[in-house]
């Protein structure tokens, strides 16, 4: 050991080491338990964000679901506009692909709609 560090040194050491680890712990635990409780609080509601992707630096294109019905909305600073609707669990993932491979970034999709779909004007 240097000198100047005693054995009681070391052991103050460990012990707050020890208690910073323990603290850490107990608020990860704290933690993902308030996670549990707001996770169940929302299942209840009727708006829920199922899925978002950024495509610009301040524009969203969100997927939500509004009670029985699922919405496909653009998001940026200055507004929201609905982009097309459709009932729940209608379109397939690739069918959501193809539509958003067909538009534009700045147009309303314009390509033929899946069963189903309705564009939102």
């Amino acid at each position: 050991m240097a000198p100047g560090i005693t054995g009681a040194d070391v052991f103050r050491m460990l012990g707050s080491l020890g208690l910073v680890i323990a603290l850490l712990v107990a608020l990860l635990w704290a933690l993902r338990k308030l996670q549990g409780k707001m996770n169940s609080q929302n299942a209840g509601r009727r708006l829920q964000i199922i899925e978002s992707l950024s495509v610009g630096t301040r524009q969203k294109v969100a997927l939500i679901r509004v009670g029985e019905r699922e919405v496909l909305i653009g998001i940026s600073p200055t507004q929201i506009n609905g982009i097309a609707s459709w009932p729940d669990g209608k379109l397939q993932p690739a069918d959501f692909s193809d539509s958003l491979a067909a538009s534009h970034s700045h147009q309303v999709l314009a390509a033929s709609a899946p069963d189903g779909v309705q564009h939102v004007p």
